[in-house]
């Protein structure tokens, strides 16, 4: 559910708001891959957005319920990304960090972890909206160091957010591409487009495809969610 507060953001960057929501997904059968997460399994994200007068501050945390037959919590994960922008021109300073942890039933009686390894990214991004802020996207290009994955590398992300039918209907979501040379995988595509109906400025329904190849098994895979979401 990575970044997907980034197409709301666009929004209300130009307006100097803050931006905040909760999702909850529920993640439907994901097929005989053991990576991948079974039918069953919910994925809950909190994301917040907030300029000032130097840039802005995004974060997510993700949290997986329920997978590899663990009660409760089985997976967390965050992202914070600051955008830092002092002069005038297109392309503003972008650093960021990801990691987190997960865990796993091993019998009865024994539970696993395992780490979600660091990863920091230092690069550029360009946003661009239109005159009303109903369509918009940001491009970041990043040096990329995944903590344990021997050389850095890069990354190439693209955010975009769509307001339709007067601000009933959004279309948003982010693809991500990066190399990386563990685990036989030497480049991961992710993206993860969002289809989302506005009740009001506060609810909303919608569903979320993550398609990828290389990210949760080698081959191209694409995983649909249903979720509500609540903007505060």
């Amino acid at each position: 559910m990575k970044k997907l507060l980034f197409a709301t953001a666009l929004t209300v960057a130009g307006l100097g708001a803050f931006a905040q929501n909760v999702q909850l997904h529920y993640d439907f059968r994901r097929g005989n891959d053991k990576a991948a997460v079974p039918a069953g399994v919910f994925t809950s994200t909190v994301e917040m957005f907030k300029p000032d007068s130097y840039g802005s501050t995004f974060f997510f945390i993700d949290m997986n319920y329920g997978e590899s037959g663990i009660k409760g919590v089985s997976l967390a994960y965050w992202e914070i990304a600051r955008s830092l922008k002092f002069w005038d021109g297109p392309l503003a300073a972008h650093i960021e960090y990801n990691g987190g942890m997960g865990a796993f039933k091993i019998n009865d009686n024994t539970t696993g972890a395992f780490r979600i390894n660091d990863a920091w990214l230092l690069g550029v991004d360009y946003a661009w909206n239109n005159s009303s802020f109903t369509r918009g996207f940001t491009l970041e290009a990043m040096y990329k160091y995944i903590q344990g994955f021997g050389a850095p590398s890069y990354q190439l992300t693209g955010v975009w957010y769509m307001h339709m039918l007067d601000g009933k209907v959004t279309f948003s979501g982010f693809a991500d591409f990066w190399k990386q040379t563990q685990h036989n995988r030497k480049f991961v595509f992710l993206t993860e487009p969002q289809l989302w109906y506005n009740f009001n400025k506060h609810f909303s329904v919608g569903s979320e495809v993550e398609i990828s190849r290389g990210f949760a098994s080698e081959d191209f895979a694409a995983y649909p969610t249903a979720a509500v979401k609540w903007n505060f």
